[in-house]
């Protein structure tokens, strides 16, 4: 049973169309995992596992009778709680969202799942309406690494990466706003992809406009790729999202990487990384020089835009809670509400200077990558940290993105941006390498 839970979807699918294993058998695998894991790690805020089978059982029928539907037909997948999902309640981390209510809507990415034929096994946590770089909420409690239970699974995805690296469900999707996908991917060694904005559609619309992001996460990139031929089919209810590129991204994943101008950035010029993750990132970018890539070491050449981050993402959190009275916000997460205060501050002019330094840092971006194919930069500085916490014990910051660098400044600028695993710390914990590309390159992304 474990064996078949570490089985990637691109493996399973090649054993069900050859008979040779069952979607029923890969369900009871994944939900095995989830009852043995579950409980150490709280990657899952919803769990249903009659359901499950349920969908498990018809997806073996159309194997038997050779009707398979869609590109998942069989695979499990989970589903972070910020993405409305039918039948099963979306309470975003949160205690003051009821969840004795009708939910009869799918939101794009579980409408895409749904109809290429995924089992959906449940919901993973999510930090309070998705606003910090951990996974803990007053409503779930924290999330902690599948390596270490004890450090931090990252954020705002957490519950989805933790679920992934533990076999408790081969695929999910989760959000990234400001490093979401990223941040705990790398933390918890598994692939996370920030697509270009728009290549995923969003409904309801994200209250942190757009710096918002869906996207795959995985224990491969094959399977983030499958996912994302999924995940980016279009969908009429967001009037944001990007016309089909008619990339099959799998089939583009043999296309390689020899004679690509690849820029290598060990700091983007400003950041402080822990040793041990600069020799695993090192390690990883001489695989690409090995595989013919023509590697220079150069920074992109701006500064921390953490400011102008600032200034989208609290008024972004001031928008999430406007509707809510002072007494439900005495029930939510004391930090999102101190982001959010801050945030109903800001002037206008204070918003269009933001949005302008934005716009500078994209066309710098767009400017770079005229030169340069793609930007290889550690996805963390740090390895994972004592779960529970915004930030590490000892830092003199207050606020999650002064360790998550290398994440945002590419949520600004909507560029795709993935980070795999490149090796561990002596102390067994995971590191993620970052590759980003020119907007609208996902798929050279998903190949490098």
């Amino acid at each position: 049973m474990r064996e078949i839970a570490f089985l990637p979807a691109t493996e399973l699918l090649k054993l069900y169309r050859e008979r040779e294993l069952s979607p029923v058998e890969a369900t009871e695998a994944a939900l095995r995992q989830i009852e043995l894991y579950n409980p150490r790690v709280n990657a899952y805020v919803l769990v249903d596992a009659e359901q499950a089978l349920a969908q498990a059982r018809e997806s073996e029928e159309r194997y038997r009778t050779g009707k398979s539907r869609g590109r998942l037909d069989g695979v499990p997948a989970s589903i972070k709680d910020l993405f409305l999902t039918r039948g099963w309640p979306t309470l975003r981390g949160s205690r003051v969202i009821d969840p004795d209510q009708e939910w009869q809507e799918d939101a794009p990415v579980a409408a895409r799942l749904r109809e290429h034929g995924s089992v959906l096994l449940g919901k993973t946590t999510t930090p309070e309406y998705g606003w910090k770089g951990v996974t803990d909420s007053p409503l779930t409690g924290f999330t902690g690494n599948p390596w270490n239970p004890t450090r931090t699974a990252g954020g705002s995805s957490g519950g989805s990466a933790a679920a992934v690296a533990l076999g408790m469900g081969p695929l999910s999707v989760g959000t990234d706003g400001g490093g979401s996908v990223r941040i705990p991917a790398a933390l918890c060694g598994i692939v996370g992809l920030k697509p270009t904005y728009g290549r995923v559609p969003l409904w309801p619309a994200s209250p942190f406009g757009t710096l918002a992001h869906a996207g795959p996460m995985a224990s491969t990139v094959a399977d983030a790729a499958l996912m994302l031929n999924v995940l980016a089919e279009p969908d009429v209810r967001d009037w944001t999202s990007l016309p089909p590129d008619h990339v099959d991204y799998v089939d583009d994943l043999e296309g390689g990487i020899e004679g690509l101008r690849v820029a290598f950035s060990p700091d983007l010029g400003y950041v402080s990384v822990q040793p041990e993750v600069q020799e695993a990132v090192r390690a990883a970018v001489r695989v690409f020089e090995d595989m013919g890539a023509k590697v220079e070491q150069t920074d992109p050449g701006f500064g921390d835009p953490v400011e102008a981050f600032n200034v989208h993402w609290y008024s972004g959190a001031a928008n999430a809670l406007r509707a809510y009275s002072e007494k439900l916000r005495e029930m939510m997460d004391p930090g999102l509400i101190e982001i959010a205060d801050e945030g109903a501050e800001y002037s206008v002019s204070e918003y269009l200077e933001a949005v302008g330094r934005r716009s500078e840092l994209a066309i710098h971006m767009g400017r770079f990558h005229a030169e340069y194919d793609l930007l290889l930069t550690p996805a963390m500085p740090i390895p994972a940290f004592e779960a529970g916490r915004e930030v590490p014990a000892g830092s003199p910051h207050r606020r999650w993105t002064s360790w998550t660098p290398f994440t945002y400044p590419f949520n600004l600028t909507q560029q795709p941006a993935a980070s795999v695993p490149c090796g561990f710390t002596s102390a067994g914990l995971p590191v993620g390498l970052q590759i980003v590309g020119a907007k609208y390159e996902d798929a050279l992304v998903l190949r490098a």
